[in-house]
């Protein structure tokens, strides 16, 4: 039996989606989100084997569990970041009473070289 051409194609889309996932290069991942779409929908409708399909099922999970790690990276530097420029912008400390007090600096400290 010839393999269905739109099967074949999301199966090499798929893997082309991974290694961007795993390279880090989300914007080619986003990139192929079209092509991926249309594939699925051209498959819509479609008696296909089930082999077929569970093959693609857990191609697809596991693209999803990359992203999902891509994601978590990405949220892990967006909030270390975050916690480096509180740090750059403000000073912490505590009041008598234990209260904590943020002591906002005026204006960016910048390093002046002197001769």
């Amino acid at each position: 039996m010839t393999p269905d051409p739109a099967v074949t194609a999301l199966e090499a889309l798929l893997e082309e989606e991974r290694q961007a996932l795993l390279a880090g290069d989300i914007g080619r991942f986003a990139a192929l989100a079209d092509r991926k779409e249309a594939l699925a929908g051209r498959l819509q409708g479609q008696d296909a084997d089930p082999a077929t399909l569970a093959a693609l099922r857990s191609r697809l999970e596991r693209n999803a569990a990359l992203l999902d790690a891509a994601l978590a990276g990405i949220r892990s530097v967006a909030e270390r970041l975050a916690a480096m420029r509180e740090v750059r912008e403000a000073f912490a400390t505590y009041d008598p009473r234990g209260q904590r007090r943020n002591i906002r600096q005026a204006a960016a400290p910048r390093l002046e070289k002197r001769s």
